[in-house]
């Protein structure tokens, strides 16, 4: 009898030990935990409809960087185009308006613009009575020209050389020759300009929009107060171990980065750091903005909305460069769980081999200063199968895949009610997060997910039901997930938010994986029972 009653007692120790153990742990977290994180977007790298409020004082703000324009000769009635798109002539001659008739501007101050033509050509026009063409490579005085508005949607256009003003010529070109200050009736000086898109509100925007002097001011104050060390504090009483940290480009030449960005960003990174130790939350730096633009958005800084990195190899030349100098200066912190190397790449512009190599090299840029740091690969966005990066062999050991999951932005949610929602959640990505998590190679990291849906008025309790399935699913990612974002002006995506007011309730994720009392009492009797057969 004493013999079977050793058996048992090691039998149920072995039960708690199988059945409380977390089925996958990340080596640098307490506990044999894993990743339960929170990211800080908005903070280090700008997203406007984050904090749209960033933007108010800016003087013609409906014109940043990247704004796209569609001009209309008030006397022709006909719309300005760039013939082919860019490369030749500019007319005044289209009865409707496409790409051709879109310009994307560059701002150079307040009143002052680029205008970008579909194929990246910029209209220039060098003197008094010269035609404008669309055939300049790059923008220099004769690309620039002063934009004067009225309060309803009409224009003058005119150099900035001389001054001259532009005028849509009877045989539909456009001059600059007007002969005179136009007013604001119907004459051949006056457009009507309408903004088709205004999308982009990231670093470059607000920078170049304020201008250096209170641009500084309206970073440093943000960056001093939109992320503290009272919320450090607050995802730690909530059982939050992880911060991924969003940060830009120009980072590594931090105090003094390019125009038009502002200094100040490192400094911010290094109190996260300081902080992140004090409460013991680990650190992920996140590459979320390279040079060129990966992917043309905001949130990668892109000026205008194109895609340039995969394009130039100074760019990705100097990506790694800033993987290096962030490596190098924080490998040895305590707080450092890993550098992710670029976020959101775009499937459509970035090719599949590019970016493989791109991500070997970032990995061994790591492993030159770290052993053990975990080198963070995010997946293309778009419809790229994520096992390409599993199957890629970049590197030897701590590597992660990201995959980012929103039920939005697809016409597909926008069918879906509440349960439907959930159940997607249950069938389709947790059965992705099984396969990939199960799989050689790579761990599995959810590193943007939201608690937040395309379905208009939503119930509490709907919202609680949605966040508990994603907390379970994403609670099985072989390295964890992380939610966007600590703090954001829409309520839902706001972290602390859902938190205080219930939405989201994160005993879900905290307990061990797979943990039920019945089932673990199950177990231990079903053990008993057969050592007593």
């Amino acid at each position: 009898m004493e013999l079977v009653l050793s058996h048992w007692v090691f039998a149920f120790w072995l039960s708690c030990w199988f059945f409380v153990s977390p089925t996958y742990s990340v080596e640098g977290l307490p506990n044999d935990s894993k990743v339960r994180g929170v990211n800080l977007g908005g903070w280090l790298v700008i997203e406007g409809w984050i904090k749209p409020s960033l933007f108010d004082g800016i003087p013609n703000g409906d014109m940043l960087d990247g704004t796209q324009i569609q001009l209309k000769s008030v006397t022709l009635q006909k719309y300005v185009s760039a013939e082919n798109g860019g490369g030749s002539n500019v007319s005044v001659d289209r009865d409707s308006a496409s790409s051709w008739e879109t310009f994307t501007l560059w701002r150079v101050s307040e009143s002052e613009f680029n205008f970008r033509t579909t194929h990246g050509q910029f209209l220039t026009c060098g003197s008094a009575g010269c035609s404008v063409f669309a055939t300049a490579d790059t923008p220099h005085i004769n690309e620039t020209f002063q934009v004067e508005r009225n309060n309803n949607g009409r224009v003058h256009i005119k150099l900035k050389t001389n001054g001259a003003y532009l005028q849509a010529t009877t045989g539909n070109q456009i001059t600059a020759d007007y002969p005179q200050t136009p007013g604001w009736d119907d004459n051949s000086a006056t457009f009507e300009m309408a903004i088709i898109a205004n999308n982009l509100h990231g670093d470059y925007q607000l920078a170049n929009g304020y201008g250096y002097n209170k641009a500084k001011e309206v970073f440093e104050r943000h960056r001093n107060t939109f992320v503290t060390v009272e919320d450090f504090e607050f995802l730690y009483r909530h059982g939050i171990n992880t911060v991924r940290i969003p940060v830009g480009w120009w980072i590594a030449s931090d105090p003094d980065p390019p125009s038009p960005f502002i200094g100040g960003s490192l400094e911010a990174l290094d109190n996260a750091f300081s902080w992140a130790e004090s409460y013991e939350i680990k650190c992920i730096i996140d590459l979320h903005a390279a040079p060129g633009s990966q992917n043309g958005m905001e949130h990668s800084s892109s000026r205008d909305g194109t895609t340039g990195w995969p394009t130039n190899s100074d760019y990705i030349s100097q990506t790694l460069d800033v993987i290096d100098f962030l490596a190098s200066r924080y490998s040895k912190h305590p707080a450092l769980l890993g550098i992710e190397l670029l976020n959101e790449p775009s499937e459509v512009s970035v090719p599949l081999d590019l970016l493989v190599s791109y991500y070997k090299r970032g990995y061994d840029i790591v492993r030159k200063h770290s052993a053990s740091a975990f080198v963070i690969l995010c997946q293309r966005i778009g419809n790229a199968d994520p096992m390409e990066l599993y199957q890629a062999n970049i590197g030897s050991h701590n590597i992660v895949v990201d995959l980012h999951y929103y039920n939005l932005f697809d016409t597909f949610f926008s069918n879906l009610n509440a349960s439907d929602n959930i159940q997607y959640i249950y069938k389709s990505r947790q059965a992705q997060v099984q396969a990939l998590s199960s799989a050689n190679g790579p761990l599995l990291f959810i590193g943007e997910w939201v608690n937040e849906w395309d379905l208009m008025n939503g119930s509490r309790l709907e919202y609680q039901e949605f966040g508990k399935a994603q907390l379970e699913v994403y609670n099985a990612a072989s390295f964890g997930w992380a939610y966007w974002t600590i703090k954001n002006d829409r309520k839902h995506w706001d972290f602390e938010w859902n938190i205080k007011n219930g939405y989201l309730q994160l005993g879900y994720s905290l307990r061990v994986e797979g943990f039920s009392l019945f089932r673990f009492l199950g177990l231990i009797l079903s053990t008993f029972h057969l050592l007593l057969l």
